[in-house]
């Protein structure tokens, strides 16, 4: 699985209509607010052109892309943090998620609804990321009250998680999202298992009425909104998404010669939000893609195969994409002097084709 994505936002601005567009599916989507109760889940596979580059010079069997799932959570509306609209139900269908992204309606239309019965990207930014940080706050309070009721009040580990949680505390009663505070790689580590939803990375998409929207003054807000946060904006239209996905091959690719398909930009920017990137496993029988944390080194990249790979760790035999391809393959590449035999301390690039050595 390569990661897991919320796709939340106000009711009634899209939310549906672009999950169906990204997951391939054909969900009810209605004009009135909470068309979603259950949330939707799609699995769809990752499009990376390499794989049938792999696939072409070695003709195998079998292709493995890597997947990413999407979670079309039902629409959260002022209060969900203390249970307004189902809210409490709704903000934990966010905690399993590894990103979010932010649908916000970006266009005028009096035919559709609007839940505040007005659209304004501002004031529907911040009502979604007030309920997270409400919700965040609640969830920090009590842990630290937790905490502080241990009987080894002296535990280093204890201390330093309240310190942690007190930096938090005082974010949040400042009305600021979590992912504008800054900590470190350990901090994190340490408040990680408490699933905060304003620390999660996340992505805007902008539901735009065309998708020539360069005179969006919506959607300039928008950005604006991103820009402040370091997020990122994906404009797109929708219906427009949806429409291709339901036509054939021959029109869909007129589209795409033209414009990227929302699947790809997603996926990418979900990528980089993560510090995700992909390694291949390749071989006549099969070539696999397998999603990785950028920095992570040899041994814990064999274990995303399996534990033993981990476990047993002899070496890596790496060949990077481009001399891969290049030379034609595994045996080109060897006789190019291109195959390295890599250790532990490797950190695995993006692209790398590896062969784990392992014994147990």
């Amino acid at each position: 699985m390569g990661f897991k994505c919320g796709i939340v936002g106000l009711p009634n601005v899209g939310k549906s209509t672009i999950f169906n567009a990204l997951a391939g599916q054909n969900i009810k989507v209605a004009n009135f607010p909470f068309c979603t109760i259950k949330p939707n889940i799609g699995v769809v596979s990752v499009p990376d052109l390499r794989l049938y580059q792999l696939v072409k010079i070695l003709n195998s069997k079998k292709l493995v892309p890597t997947t990413m799932e999407f979670v079309d959570i039902a629409g959260l509306v002022k209060g969900a943090s203390k249970g307004e609209g189902l809210g409490n139900l709704f903000l934990n269908n966010i905690k399993t998620s590894d990103a979010i992204c932010h649908v916000v309606r970006c266009f005028k239309d009096e035919k559709i609804i609007h839940v505040t019965g007005k659209v304004d990207p501002k004031t529907d930014v911040n009502i979604i990321n007030s309920e997270l940080i409400l919700a965040d706050l609640v969830m920090c309070e009590n842990t630290i009250k937790r905490l502080r009721k241990k009987t080894d009040i002296n535990d280093q580990n204890i201390n330093k998680e309240l310190g942690i949680l007190e930096k938090c505390l005082f974010h949040l009663l400042d009305s600021q999202l979590l992912r504008t505070l800054y900590l470190t790689i350990e901090e994190k580590n340490l408040i990680n298992y408490l699933n905060f939803l304003s620390i999660k990375p996340t992505m805007y998409i902008a539901n735009v009425k065309t998708q020539n929207s360069q005179n969006n003054s919506l959607l300039g807000q928008l950005y604006e909104i991103a820009n402040k946060e370091n997020s990122v904006v994906i404009p797109l239209c929708a219906l427009t998404e949806y429409d291709l996905i339901k036509q054939d091959i021959k029109n869909r690719n007129k589209f795409i010669f033209n414009e990227e398909l929302c699947l790809n930009r997603v996926i990418r920017a979900g990528y980089s939000l993560l510090k995700l990137h992909t390694y291949f496993t390749a071989s006549i029988k099969e070539v696999h893609a397998w999603t990785i944390p950028v920095g992570t080194n040899a041994p814990q990249a064999a274990g995303k195969i399996h534990s033993d790979f981990q476990k047993g760790f002899i070496c890596a035999q790496t060949i990077a994409f481009h001399d891969y391809i290049l030379h034609k393959g595994e045996q080109g590449a060897k006789l190019a002097g291109k195959m390295r035999s890599e250790g532990k301390n490797y950190i695995i690039q993006d692209g790398d084709i590896v062969k784990f050595l392992f014994n147990i």
